[in-house]
């Protein structure tokens, strides 16, 4: 139950539109929902966190996912599922046909309720990756950032290979309030970026490269070690982990305001 939801059944039952008994009813589910035993879904989080419970859609089968995102629909305006593959999509669209999902990001999401869309002259977030291919892990970042209500503006295909590209974005690079850097091979592009902001870095290494790079673990050890001040580094591909610690920051700055 978001905040909404809840206020709107205070209000129903401070001016009697309701009874005791039945706000009683609504809120027992509050904690948590039991899905057939397979799920029990944090209904109290959007309270705690300020964002419901996302669904992680890989190793789930479809029907798994329908029934936990109909459950979120039910106490939530707003649902996102992460990993989803084009047939767990389809599946998900045959029994909830306001659904949609974007291939690049592999986010599933249903947006029942309106949200304000960030102005101009908000903190932003910039999402840059290194090479054309690290675009599914950071579109996953963005959109995830997106989906939340953050403004994000993107800077892709600026690796290290021909460094002239990143410094030709200095400005917008100087100007963020939080830059999440997404990168295979090596991974040198974070410690690049952090050298040259002031601002929070957020390193992604991907799984994108040759043999030598084991996955990611190369790139994940060079943003480890990065001699650059001020990075955190996520897990391999987490793109959807460093949209939500951007997030995170920039909700925080805009308390500030």
């Amino acid at each position: 139950m978001d905040t909404e939801k809840l206020s709107t059944l205070l209000t129903q039952l401070q001016g009697h539109q309701i009874s005791i008994d039945d706000a009683i009813t609504k809120l027992r589910s509050l904690p948590y929902g039991d899905i057939d035993g397979y799920a029990r879904i944090d209904n109290h989080r959007t309270l705690r966190q300020g964002m419901p419970e996302v669904i992680f859609c890989q190793g789930k089968s479809s029907e798994q996912i329908c029934g936990i995102m109909k459950h979120l629909l039910e106490n939530h305006a707003r649902v996102l599922g992460t990993r989803a593959t084009v047939d767990q999509a389809d599946f998900v669209s045959n029994q909830i046909p306001d659904s949609k999902y974007d291939p690049v990001s592999r986010l599933l999401t249903v947006e029942r309720g309106s949200q304000p869309k960030p102005g101009k002259n908000n903190p932003y977030a910039v999402v840059a990756t290194g090479g054309t291919a690290d675009q599914s892990v950071a579109e996953e970042a963005a959109q995830t950032m997106e989906f939340l209500g953050s403004r994000v503006e993107r800077v892709y295909d600026v690796g290290v290979a021909g460094i002239h590209r990143l410094l030709d974005r200095r400005d917008i690079l100087f100007d963020a309030d939080i830059i999440i850097s997404v990168a295979g091979m090596e991974g040198a592009l974070t410690s690049v970026i952090a050298g040259l902001v002031s601002c929070p870095v957020v390193g992604v290494p991907t799984s994108i490269g040759y043999g030598a790079s084991f996955g990611g673990l190369s790139a994940l050890l060079t943003m480890l070690n990065s001699c650059a001040t001020g990075v955190a580094v996520v897990n391999i591909d987490n793109g959807f982990g460093a949209g939500v610690y951007a997030h995170q920051i920039l909700k925080r700055l805009m308390k500030l305001d």
